[in-house]
């Protein structure tokens, strides 16, 4: 991972050059766009035009809450964007007139909005929709009457867009589920074409994989009988995966275990095909038979004690089981599965709401941080909208809801996009409306292709995406009467005021990430250990899996900290290199624990195990006082001991009876101390390094 300094330039050419490729399927594309045009097409055909406004209006603020996972968390995600879009709705329409409440008004669904972001992203959605739905209708106050039926349409324009992401809950009753696993089965099939892995131990892997236990455990998870399928599915997923790692570090027999990963690469992309179209897997079983006979083959002059047969073996019996139970994932195979209640493991239990918000009422909280900076910046946004008499003056505060993110390098990004966009919007619009005929249908056609175009790059290049909304939200404010060359120029002016309004707040009052980096790394120390401490028990197969959930998750916390380090201006480079050194070898000695793992789920018991799981929980032991030292910015005592036991064992264990096993061990336990060693010399390097950086000089490794 290279390390470089912060350069704003650089920045710039990326955030606006940057795109990645579409992840959002056509049918989400179409059933938003639907919910959003659908209502003002029956509104202007039966008279109702205003109606359909507020309909649409609501499903278009709701739209992004539409995301991945079980039908039951995106019905629950849904209706609550939709509650609270009504709710702000009905504040601002009842109060929007009183510039004292509203300004106290936008004051709290700022902070409270913005707190949201402690549990996560989709929710932090909601909290975003309000302030959003707050701002736009407390420019236009009303009676209470009116109030109430205007915030019931745009609450039922959220309703609709749920109603048509859901339809399909009783033909693909597991549809979420099925394609999580897909996505993860594809990501083993590459690993197994992979001759190595490299230190990023394949990142969109990981993340399928922290995807899958939340839509698969998680706690809007589905409770059929073809939940216990998957169930399985998820634990082979984690068993091939330790075998794959554990197998790439083999010494010897390369040309036979190339060979045989090729044919389980073949396997897994089928059951991910099956998986994917809820088939019955006919074409994996030809190819696990296929596999079999090479396994057969392949090993015709290889014993059972040698370590590359048992890997294959274990593997072979893994992929079969995986075969045979892609057979009953879905519906059509819950008819031969029983039922089973799978339940969250307790590292992936969170705490209750109500606790982890007030656990984040401190200062030192980034989400409490974030929200003081939306409920004063928010409210000094439509304080100056009202005072100018600004046009359209609620895309003031409205762009700096949406442009003001927890990190430096988001709101950067958003903002100089939401500017760009705007403004590529407005050629956009103005050519569009040029060549199409001035015909209420043919606008309302224009609009739809708009929204898609919106939908489906929101997350591809924000800016181009912005563009088609600024068309979509022009031509949704026409039907309206708003004069589109003005609606397209006042946009332009707020958008740069409330981008720049949220820039300017998180300067005023930042939280670095290279502040919070450091913590971040000492907690993925900390869930390694924990992971190693497990391992150290072997009886406890339990909490192998839920122990190495929690790793995986830390793994991305981190990686996702060092990501934001690195694009926030003045961050030190000695930093950044400590924390690129610390991620990296903290990928390795989990590398080395992954294989571990793979070792103990091949055989019941160890050659020497009292010492080996001795020796495995005096590792975790010192690796916890490294994240220790590291959170406290200390040097780590040394631990002297650790290769002298790791000796010791290898001396004990060149006297067990299965020397492959011994072998095997030898040479993690070998590894496993390397890496902590260099781990040690890392974060010991850390205090020394911004001590010199405070003396102007600068320690390189």
């Amino acid at each position: 991972m290279p390390t470089r300094a912060y350069s704003l330039r650089a920045s710039v050419l990326q955030s606006l050059t940057a795109t990645k490729r579409p992840d959002v399927p056509p049918w989400v594309v179409i059933r938003n766009t639907a919910a959003v045009v659908l209502p003002l097409a029956v509104g202007m055909l039966t008279g109702y035009e205003a109606a359909g406004l507020a309909i649409g209006a609501g499903a278009l603020d709701t739209m992004f809450s539409d995301q991945p996972g079980p039908y039951r968390q995106r019905a629950w995600q849904l209706f609550l964007a939709s509650l609270a879009a009504g709710l702000a709705s009905l504040c601002g329409f009842l109060i929007g007139g009183n510039l004292p409440l509203i300004l106290l008004a936008m004051a709290a669904f700022g902070f409270f909005g913005g707190l949201l972001v402690v549990f996560g992203v989709d929710i932090a959605r909601v909290g975003m929709t309000s302030m959003i739905l707050l701002v736009i209708t407390a420019a236009t106050p009303t009676t209470l009457d009116h109030a109430l039926i205007g915030a019931a349409l745009i609450f039922a324009g959220g309703l609709l867009l749920a109603l048509f992401s859901v339809a399909a809950w009783p033909l693909q009753r597991y549809g979420p589920e099925r394609h999580a696993l897909a996505t993860v089965y594809r990501g083993l099939a590459s690993l197994a074409r992979e001759k190595r892995h490299n230190d990023e131990d394949v990142p969109a892997l990981t993340e399928a994989m922290t995807t899958l236990q939340q839509t698969l455990l998680g706690r809007h998870h589905a409770s059929g009988r073809a939940m216990e399928a998957f169930a399985v599915l998820l634990e082979l997923a984690e068993r091939l995966r330790l075998e794959l790692v554990a197998m790439a570090e083999l010494h010897g027999a390369a040309s036979i275990i190339a060979m045989f990963r090729a044919d389980a690469a073949r396997v897994l992309t089928a059951v991910a095909d099956a998986l994917e179209i809820g088939d019955s897997p006919e074409q994996a079983a030809r190819a696990l038979q296929t596999l079999q006979a090479s396994e057969r083959a392949l090993l015709d002059d290889h014993t059972r004690s040698d370590s590359v047969a048992a890997h294959i073996h274990a593997l072979s019996g893994q992929l079969a089981a995986a075969v045979r139970n892609a057979n009953w994932a879905g519906s059509n195979g819950e008819k031969r599965a029983e039922a089973a209640e799978i339940r969250l493991p307790g590292a992936l239990r969170g705490s209750s709401p109500l606790a982890t918000l007030r656990a984040n009422l401190t200062t030192h909280s980034v989400a409490f941080r974030h929200a003081m900076r939306c409920a004063v910046c928010l409210t000094i946004a439509l304080l100056v909208s009202r005072v100018w008499q600004l046009p359209h003056g609620y895309w003031l505060p409205m762009t700096a809801a949406i442009v003001l993110r927890p990190d430096f390098a988001a709101t950067f990004n958003f903002g100089l996009l939401r500017v760009v966009g705007t403004i590529l919007g407005l050629v956009l619009t103005t050519a569009l409306l040029h060549i199409t005929p001035h015909d209420p249908w043919a606008h309302l056609a224009l609009m739809a292709v708009l929204c898609m175009a919106f939908r489906y790059l929101a997350t591809a290049h924000y800016g181009i995406a912005v563009a088609a909304l600024t068309g979509t939200v022009v031509i949704l404010l026409s039907f309206e009467g708003v004069n589109s060359g003005t609606a397209v120029m006042d946009r332009v002016l707020n958008t740069a005021l409330g981008s720049g309004m949220a820039l300017l707040a998180y300067v005023a009052w930042p939280t670095w990430e290279r502040g919070r980096a450091r913590s971040a790394l000492a907690d993925m120390l900390d869930a390694y250990a924990d992971y190693l401490r497990a391992l150290a028990r072997p009886e406890q197969r339990h909490a192998h899996l839920e122990t190495r959930t929690a790793a995986r998750t830390a793994r991305t916390n981190a990686q996702a900290s060092v990501d934001r380090m690195q694009a926030e201006p003045a961050t030190p480079l000695h930093l950044l290199e400590l924390a690129n050194a610390l991620f990296l070898n903290g990928n390795r000695l989990v590398r080395t624990a992954m294989t571990l793992d793979a070792l103990l789920h091949d055989c019941d018991t160890l050659p020497e195990q009292v010492e080996v799981t001795h020796f495995v929980e005096r590792a975790a032991t010192h690796l916890h006082n490294l994240a220790v030292a590291l959170r406290n910015k200390q040097v780590p005592s040394p631990a002297p001991d650790l290769r002298q036991l790791q000796r010791s064992l290898s001396t004990l264990l060149a006297m067990a009876d299965d020397r492959s096993r011994a072998e095997q061990l030898v040479r993690i336990s070998d590894r496993l101390v390397d890496n902590i060693n260099t781990l040690a010399h890392v974060v010991g390097r850390g205090p020394q390094e911004a001590a010199a950086a405070q003396n102007g000089k600068h320690v390189r490794p």
